[in-house]
């Protein structure tokens, strides 16, 4: 089995703003001693692992992350025929399992039931919750101290596997992250720009004022994306308990994903969707490294993908030179010359697992 896969991603995205800043601007980063735009590693894995490609792959295998635990075990309690009160009460008792509750100055509804930190649940935990719910809304008492043990260890979620979690308050359940995925930037200089627009009242004959209804201000910007992906195999496999069957289905998933799932950000008003124009997947048990190095100057002419690629390629080629093999093999998939296709990538990667050679 290869240790690491390791994935260099081209994207092209026309104008868009699928990653906001606190100013509703896109996000952007000085890199090379040129601006560029940004998309974080957050946004990304975000999108990858709530996407229909995952959700219809792996869905008896994700898990749910969230505050709300408490408020969705009380109503499970309530459906169950528990009175409020009790419901309410016992919930907390669970809820603690996963967190500190929040504290709550002014009582608002279900509030005080949420924990303080996200929590990611795996599918082994909410069985154990919703059996412990049906014992306790059976018998018509509150939990044991004995029966609050709801969290596992090596649950066989695809998503707490890829990209892991911290429970602050129970660090020996923390499960470590077996997928790195850097902030996409632009490989070309990318100011965001701003558009300005109107909005015309349809009932408005002009008779009397023929100005805009609304006026407003949107900024956006456009490039091509360096994604870099790095992927722990044999981490995943410790992950998900050792098996390799699952491994492979959620990295098929994982691959599909990252070359054609964005973040949702403005789509309504840009219809910014873009699949991936190149990949290059490397394996082997070396040290990983980024070839962000290939962009530090940015790309500036009027072939940015092909240029980009081009890049891309001679960087993992000098890197081979001075340093020795940097990994096992390769392979690559170029929409822009056609060689190459997703389904070749995705049974590269996983491959790996079993240490089949490419």
């Amino acid at each position: 089995m290869s240790r690491f896969v390791q994935l260099h991603i081209l994207t092209s995205y026309p104008p868009s703003n699928l990653n906001r800043d606190d100013l509703g601007r896109p996000k952007t980063a000085r890199f090379g001693g040129t601006d560029r735009l940004r998309i974080s590693s957050q946004s990304l894995k975000r999108a990858w692992r709530t996407s229909d490609l995952f959700q219809e792959a792996l869905n008896e295998n994700m898990g749910t992350r969230t505050k709300r635990i408490g408020i969705e075990i009380k109503e499970k309690l309530m459906e169950k025929g528990i009175e409020e009160k009790k419901a309410r009460e016992w919930a907390k008792i669970m809820a603690e399992t996963f967190g500190k509750l929040k504290k709550v100055k002014e009582k608002k509804p279900d509030e005080e039931l949420e924990i303080e930190q996200l929590a990611h649940i795996g599918p082994e935990e909410w069985k154990a919750i919703d059996d412990l719910i049906s014992v306790l809304a059976s018998e018509n008492r509150a939990p044991e101290k004995e029966e609050l043990k709801l969290l596992r260890n090596n649950v066989k979620a695809a998503d707490i596997a890829f990209f892991g979690r911290m429970l602050a308050s129970q660090p020996s359940y923390k499960v470590e992250a077996a997928v790195q995925v850097s902030h996409a930037i632009t490989i070309n200089p990318a100011p965001v720009e701003d558009d300005y627009f109107t909005a015309v009242d349809d009932l408005n004959t002009g008779e009397e004022d023929s100005g805009a209804a609304h006026v407003g201000e949107a900024a956006f910007g456009s490039g091509v994306f360096y994604t870099y992906v790095c992927i722990n195999n044999e981490l995943l496999l410790e992950n998900l308990d050792g098996d390799k069957a699952l491994a492979k289905k959620a990295l098929k998933a994982f691959v599909e994903a990252s070359a054609k799932v964005g973040p949702g950000g403005k789509q309504n008003s840009f219809a910014s969707r873009a699949y991936a124009s190149y990949i290059m997947a490397e394996k082997g048990n070396q040290q990983p490294r980024s070839l962000s190095v290939a962009f530090l100057k940015a790309v500036s002419s009027d072939d940015i993908l092909g240029d980009g690629i081009r890049s891309l390629e001679s960087q993992r080629k000098k890197m081979e030179k001075v340093y020795g093999a940097c990994a096992d093999g390769h392979t690559v998939m170029n929409e822009q010359d056609g060689t190459g296709s997703l389904a070749e990538i995705s049974e590269f990667v996983t491959g790996c697992i079993d240490g089949r050679k490419e």
